[in-house]
C-alpha cells in the first residue's frame, strides 16, 4: 500500500512540476529573444526648402539622412545641398556615409567617410563627430574633418525646438564651419570660415512624418573666405525667405 501511494505521489508531483519546468523554459527563451537588438531604418529630410534671397538668388536646399541598424550601431547616408535654380548648378552638394555607436545615455559618436561634389573642384573626407542632445535640450552636431588635400576643419549644427503648441513649433538653427588650414582652390580661409543662423516656424500636420514650415536664413563668409567668395563675383553675406518641409519615412 505505502508504495502504491508513493508512485501515486510521484506522479502527482511529476505532472506539476515538469509542465512548469516548460513554462518556465518558454519564459526564458521569450525573454531572451525580447532581449536581441531592435534592427530599425528610416529616411527623414530636416531641411526640404526652396529660398529666395535679397538679391534675386533662387536656391533648392536640402538636408536628409537615412539609417539603418540597431541601438547599439546604425549606418547612415547623410546628403545636404544647395542647387542654384537659375544657373542650374550645384552651389554645394555633400555626402556622407558613417557608422554610429552610443558613447552615453544622450550622444552618440560617428565616424566615416564624406564625398564634396559641387561644379567645382570635388573633396573627399575622413570624417569623426559626436551627434547628440546637450543641455536645455539642444540637439548638438559636431564634426573633424580631414581633407584627401591634408586639410583640417570643425564644423558645428546645432538646434532648438520650441514647442508653442501641440502643432505649431518654432525652430532655431546654427551652422558654424571653422577651417584649420586653407584650400584656396575651393574658396576656403583659414579660421572662421562660414555661419549660417535660421528661424523656421513649423506646423505639425501628421504626427512629425510632415511639417511644413516658413522662415528667414542667414548666411555669412568671413575672413579670406569672404575675400575668395567676392573675388569670383559672389557675396560674403545673404538674406534668405524660405519656405518647405521636414519629411520623415
Amino acid at each position: 500500500m505505502s508504495c502504491t501511494r508513493s508512485l501515486i505521489t510521484i506522479s502527482l508531483l511529476g505532472s506539476i512540476i515538469f509542465p512548469t519546468t516548460l513554462v518556465a523554459q518558454e519564459m526564458i527563451s521569450d525573454t531572451t529573444a525580447r532581449k536581441k537588438p531592435l534592427t530599425t531604418w528610416g529616411i527623414q529630410f530636416e531641411e526640404f526648402e526652396y529660398r529666395y534671397s535679397d538679391d534675386d538668388e533662387e536656391l533648392g536646399v536640402w538636408n536628409a539622412d537615412a539609417f539603418y541598424g540597431t541601438d547599439d550601431l546604425k549606418v547612415r547616408l547623410l546628403t545636404t545641398g544647395e542647387y542654384e535654380i537659375e544657373e542650374q548648378a550645384f552651389e554645394t552638394l555633400e555626402n556622407q556615409l558613417v557608422g554610429q555607436i552610443p558613447i552615453s545615455d544622450f550622444f552618440d559618436a560617428k565616424a566615416g567617410v564624406r564625398f564634396d561634389t559641387p561644379e567645382g573642384p570635388n573633396r573627399t573626407y575622413a570624417v569623426l563627430g559626436v551627434a547628440g542632445l546637450a543641455p536645455q535640450w539642444f540637439e548638438i552636431d559636431a564634426n573633424l574633418y580631414l581633407s584627401d588635400e591634408g586639410d583640417t576643419s570643425a564644423e558645428l549644427d546645432a538646434e532648438y525646438e520650441l514647442l508653442l503648441t501641440n502643432y505649431w513649433i518654432l525652430s532655431v538653427t546654427l551652422d558654424a564651419t571653422v577651417a584649420f588650414s586653407e584650400d584656396r582652390e575651393i574658396g576656403v580661409g583659414k579660421g572662421l570660415a562660414s555661419t549660417e543662423t535660421g528661424l523656421r516656424l513649423g506646423y505639425d500636420l501628421i504626427d512629425r512624418s510632415f511639417s511644413p514650415y516658413v522662415g528667414v536664413v542667414h548666411e555669412r563668409k568671413y575672413g579670406n573666405t569672404a575675400d575668395f567668395a567676392e573675388a569670383g563675383g559672389g557675396s560674403a553675406e545673404d538674406w534668405f525667405a524660405v519656405i518647405g518641409a521636414r519629411i520623415a519615412f
